[in-house]
């Protein structure tokens, strides 16, 4: 029986690819999300080999293997697929399920889910008592309300070494139903074990069906130890996957979703009467995340702290939101801090004003590239033109273009017709810049275009230079597959069936619902298709324009199967003019 793919996402989840890698290569150069070491596959001086631990995959420039966790010990080890899965499962604390196995793994995260409910009954029986004490000054401090508590089942964790695991032992739970929750860790040398929350404020993390799947624990402390303290991922908690609040701000009849910074702010949000209001648990917004949030809304309001760390994390949320195609707006807090702190000082009619007040996200990011720019000099003046004529080359809709232009013409002391002309230049860069990528990625010799293994050389290489962009695309971005479904685009249009074979997966895993990564994705590959798909991803690609070049992709390989299937056909000639001719 193959494994199920619920198991395999789970297990990739649970494992950092780091921390595997890091058993085998010594990695110590650091770059972003980057990490470098020597080789393990073949010999080198210089280190080529990178361990990337946002994407959880890992690529050599020198010898061109790459793949995912799985295939890494699949090449390390030389171990079949179901061998090197089965050393991932033990260091996870998993069992690769068998046939009658899927019941037994039902019945698993049945049992968790049951633990997780039992444990945040304990943490609000904690609450109550003498060493909750402190908790309930702090909830009193903040402003949170005994129906605030209630409604989202806040809780404490005392400053106790087991209480937590002592219960629910007596409960009938095992050590390692907590230790796989997440909920205790083991003691040093094997003794022992101990809560794995001590001394914190307890948010249960709930899911859009009404289970407990984790925590989220606020630090009780003044300065010791991590402001937010999150359950690790488990069989049943992802923390990239999931939104505090959502359980009941999908209900909201608000027509829109707040994304705040922090647990409280939700809290203080939904008591003040705005029952839409969510947030990413203590982390940047995942594309994850964005996706969960467009599913329930056609509206999201950003309302992050407003120092300089929460405007950063402001424009990253932009970027990740602004591919969903939902309408976004942003508020802007002034010297208020954060939502909690607003709502204190001045209610929530005030900040009800201030949500029929939003900025949208691009009027929100010509405000910040003004305020990084000396507007009272010519010199400023110059470099938010330069900068906002940037952003502006980005928006799609000329009517939209225009708008922001008015403004952009206003701010900087220049006429509509120069801002007009800087983004028509700046445009056209951009466009021949792709296009001169399209043709040299389309036009490199045959040896280049090839992958490095033969079994998975290409027949028709220019096709498979499109095959790989329609691919890429789809990984970086999965909404796309939309365009390549309105196009009637199948996996019988490609000349390589490695690619067919990727984009499949890529289909499939749409089609249920399930996630699309590199590293899930290369989880299902051999060793030599996840080398070269990860050499398929490394290669640039222009997102912002997305839909208008997977259509190329698309109508590239179109075009070489009918050039494969008569070289002189007219269609061809009318196909070489439309495009001469656009």
């Amino acid at each position: 029986m193959p494994i199920p793919d619920s198991f395999l996402d789970e297990l990739i989840s649970r494992t950092d690819i780091t921390e595997i890698v890091g058993g085998y290569v010594r990695l110590t150069k650091k770059s972003g999300n980057n990490m470098f070491g020597l080789c393990p596959f073949h010999s080198e001086k210089t280190p080529s080999f990178t361990v990337n631990s946002e994407k959880q995959i890992y690529h050599c420039f020198g010898c061109g293997k790459g793949g995912g966790a799985i295939g890494f010990i699949r090449e390390i080890e030389n171990l079949p697929f179901r061998d090197a899965v089965d050393v991932l499962a033990r260091r996870a604390g998993m069992t690769v399920p068998e046939e009658e196995g899927q019941a037994e793994l039902i019945n698993r995260r049945k049992r968790l889910l049951d633990l997780n409910r039992e444990a945040a009954r304990h943490f609000l029986s904690m609450l109550k008592t003498p060493p909750g004490e402190v908790a309930r000054e702090y909830l009193a401090s903040r402003g949170i309300s005994k129906a605030g508590v209630t409604k989202f089942g806040i809780g404490v964790a005392t400053d106790n070494w087991s209480s937590l695991l002592d219960e629910m032992i007596i409960k009938g739970y095992a050590k390692q139903e907590l230790f796989d929750a997440g909920l205790a860790r083991p003691g040093k040398q094997g003794g022992g074990a101990y809560d794995f929350f001590r001394n914190r404020l307890m948010f249960p993390i709930i899911d859009i069906r009404g289970n407990v799947i984790g925590f989220s624990g606020r630090r009780l402390d003044a300065e010791k130890d991590y402001k937010y303290l999150n359950s690790p991922d488990t069989p049943v908690f992802t923390k990239s996957r999931n939104l505090f609040g959502l359980n009941l701000a999908k209900k909201t009849k608000a027509g829109f979703l707040i994304l705040v910074e922090g647990n409280i702010d939700v809290v203080m949000l939904h008591q003040a009467g705005f029952d839409c209001a969510v947030a990413p648990l203590g982390t940047a917004l995942t594309s994850e995340q964005s996706r969960l949030l467009a599913q329930y809304t056609g509206k999201i309001v950003v309302v992050f702290d407003s120092d300089e760390m929460g405007q950063k994390a402001t424009l990253r949320a932009l970027s990740i939101l602004e591919k969903t195609g939902k309408e976004i707006k942003v508020v802007n807090l002034g010297k208020s801090g954060d939502p909690d702190e607003f709502i204190r000082k001045h209610g929530a009619d005030a900040f009800k004003i201030l949500l029929q007040r939003s900025d949208n996200q691009m009027e929100y990011r010509l405000l910040t590239i003004m305020g990084t720019c000396d507007m009272s000099t010519d010199e400023g003046r110059l470099s938010y033109l330069s900068s906002a004529t940037n952003l502006l080359s980005e928006i799609k809709s000329e009517p939209e273009r225009e708008i922001y232009g008015v403004n952009v013409a206003k701010a900087a002391g220049v006429s509509i017709e120069a801002v007009k002309n800087e983004v028509i230049k700046k445009l056209e860069r951009k466009k021949g810049r792709e296009k001169k990528d399209f043709e040299k990625e389309t036009a490199r010799p045959r040896i280049k275009l090839q992958p490095a293994s033969r079994e998975l050389r290409y027949t028709n290489d220019l096709s498979a230079v499109a095959e790989e962009g329609v691919v890429r695309l789809l990984v970086l971005d999965p909404i796309l597959m939309r365009v390549a479904s309105d196009m009637r685009f199948s996996k019988e249009e490609f000349t390589s069936d490695f690619l067919a074979k990727v984009f499949e997966i890529i289909e499939r895993r749409l089609s249920g619902a399930r996630e699309v990564s590199e590293a899930l994705l290369l989880s299902e590959l051999e060793s030599n298709e996840a080398s070269q798909l990860t050499v398929i991803l490394q290669k640039p690609e222009s997102l912002p324009h997305g839909e208008r070049i997977i259509r190329e992709y698309i109508e590239k390989i179109r075009a070489e199967r009918l050039k494969q299937q008569n070289p002189d056909n007219d269609i061809l000639l009318e196909i070489k003019r439309a495009k001469e001719n656009k």
